[in-house]
Order: C-alpha cells, then sequence, then structure tokens
C-alpha cells in the first residue's frame, strides 16, 4: 500500500522543490500538492493539486479524507520579513494551520506530520557561535515566536496525545529554482540573480553579518530523511537543529566574484539588520547527525557553482 502525501504550501520557496522530489519517490498521483492560490504553474499541472485555505479547518480535513492522506507536509507560513509588516496575520497563520493539523493527527486521522521550524527560534540571548540544540530561545521577530511557541505545541501533541510530528530548524535557504518568500535571508538567493543580470547588488544586510544557510538539495533531503527514519530513531519533537555552512556578503560575494570577476557588492543596511543581529551566526547540529544520520553535501563553494550554472 503506497503512501499518500498532502503537501499544504506547495507553492512556496521549499514547496515548489519538496513536491517534485516527493512526486519522484512515492508517485505523483500519491502527492496531492496544494495551497491558496494556483501560484505556481510547474506544481499545479505536474500532478494533484487543490486549492486549500491553510486556517480552514474543515477545508484540510475534507482533503485528508477524500484522498485518504497518511502524511502531511505543513509548509504554509508567513516568513521573517514579511511577518514583520503583518504580525496578527503572521501569528493566525503559523499557529492555527499548525493546531488544524496537529488535531487531525490527534483524532487518528493522519499518520505523520512534517512541520518546518527555524533558526528564528533562538533570539539575541542566545549562544551565536555553534547554537546548541538545548540553549536560551527568546525570539524577538513575530516569525520566531510563532515558530518557538510551534515547537512547544510540536512535543506537547507528541507526549500527550502520541501524535508523531517531526520538525527541524531551517537555516537560510539557497534555491534557484524559486524566488524568495520574504525571508531574511533572501540576500543569498537575491546576490546570484543580481550579479547575472546587473554585475552589482547592494546587499540590505552589512558586510560581516554571518548567517547559517543550506542550499536547498540539502534542506530538502533533510525533511524527506527525517520523515522516512523510523519512529525510534527521532529523539527530539521539538525540532532538530540542522546545519551546512555560515558565511557573510562579504565571503559570498567574494565566491561569486571566481565566475564573475567584474561583481561588485554595496550595503544599504535595512530593518532587516536588526532581525539577522538576533540570529546566531552558526548551528551546532550533532543530534540530528547522531539521531537519523543527517550529513550535508553543498558547501559556499559547490552552491555557487551550482547556482550560476542553473541561473544561466
Amino acid at each position: 500500500m503506497s503512501t499518500k502525501i498532502l503537501i499544504i504550501g506547495a507553492c512556496g520557496q521549499i514547496g515548489t522543490e519538496l513536491t517534485q522530489k516527493l512526486r519522484s519517490i512515492y508517485g505523483t498521483e500519491n502527492v496531492i500538492a496544494s495551497d491558496i492560490r494556483k501560484l505556481n504553474i510547474d506544481v499545479v499541472n505536474s500532478g494533484p493539486f487543490e486549492v486549500v485555505n491553510a486556517l480552514d479547518f474543515n477545508q484540510i480535513e475534507h482533503l485528508v479524507e477524500v484522498h485518504q492522506i497518511d502524511e502531511v507536509y505543513l509548509m504554509a507560513a508567513l516568513l521573517s520579513a514579511t511577518a514583520e509588516k503583518n504580525p496578527a496575520f503572521a501569528w493566525d497563520l503559523n499557529m492555527n494551520s499548525l493546531f488544524h493539523v496537529l488535531n487531525l493527527a490527534k483524532a487518528g486521522k493522519i499518520k505523520k506530520i512534517f512541520w518546518p521550524s527555524s533558526i528564528a527560534v533562538f533570539g539575541p540571548t542566545t549562544p551565536k557561535e555553534n547554537t546548541p540544540q538545548y540553549t536560551i530561545m527568546e525570539p524577538s521577530t513575530v516569525y520566531g515566536i510563532s515558530k518557538q511557541a510551534g515547537e512547544r505545541w510540536c512535543e506537547y501533541y507528541h507526549n500527550i496525545f502520541g501524535v508523531d510530528v517531526r520538525s527541524i530548524r531551517y537555516p537560510g535557504l539557497i534555491s534557484w529554482s524559486s524566488p524568495p518568500g520574504g525571508g531574511t535571508t533572501d540576500y543569498a538567493v537575491d546576490i546570484f540573480h543580481k550579479a547575472l543580470s546587473d554585475k552589482t547588488y547592494e546587499c540590505f544586510l552589512s558586510s560581516e553579518t554571518k548567517m547559517p544557510m543550506m542550499y536547498m538539495d540539502d534542506a530538502i533531503a533533510a525533511t524527506i530523511q527525517i520523515m522516512q527514519a523510523p519512529a525510534d530513531q527521532i529523539k527530539i519533537h521539538s525540532a532538530y537543529n540542522l546545519a551546512a555552512m555560515s558565511f557573510t556578503p562579504t565571503e559570498i560575494a567574494a565566491e561569486i566574484k571566481k565566475h564573475i570577476p567584474e561583481f561588485t557588492i554595496t550595503y544599504e543596511p535595512d530593518f532587516r539588520q536588526k532581525i539577522a543581529d538576533s540570529w546566531p551566526a552558526s548551528i551546532d547540529d550533532a543530534e540530528a547527525r547522531k539521531d537519523w544520520g543527517w550529513k550535508h553535501e553543498f558547501d559556499l563553494e559547490t552552491m555557487t557553482t551550482d547556482m550560476l550554472e542553473h541561473l544561466k
């Protein structure tokens, strides 16, 4: 019997690539993509697609029942920079969509949930270098507050109701196939586009702002790997730290210059600088590597080469 999967928020930055990868593994007909609008033609046309509002419990329940869904990947969210502009809606979307899915699992209608957390759960009081799995978490952004609360609820539903929910704290994600989604780490995507089109880039963060980053291929691999791991290997039911590389705008610009020698970068920090300053510079993900065998493939050099090749 094949696994039936529902992806909520399938047209987003992660959802787009996750949908294609899951369809290649489980079969196109077994992966139901959904989003509030038909925002990505590739996702809509490449297999079953449903229009769904992540805030509407009845719509989600209906999809789960009609398609006999086993696993849900809840990717719908308002990201850090966007959430700061609309705090009430960000809280509503990021929290209530999670409750809807957790309650369906509690009722026995879903077997397994993936819900993404983020390095945004950390705050200015968190140790910045090699941020440990268990540490001070005092997030200072709307997005971070919603993700930290979400982690606690995931753990609660696992401990009290036995819900099989799995999560990772994504660092900044870099992808060539989908545009940035309103995150603070988006500069590391935009810089490649501008390097090719304009040969110059104005960065909204300061030159030495170091943040944890990951190539999308690695993020998708980790997401599927944690979901495929046997339940007894998942020891943490809040969210696992996840890491690949950390770099500054200066360092990524230098790497791009190796491919495009005439490339230049300037710096005009905006409101996103304060968000970036509240986040870790590097992450210790030893628990994920130990428990379910996580390891990344891409570093700054290999990612830069791959990004530029694809975008050209």
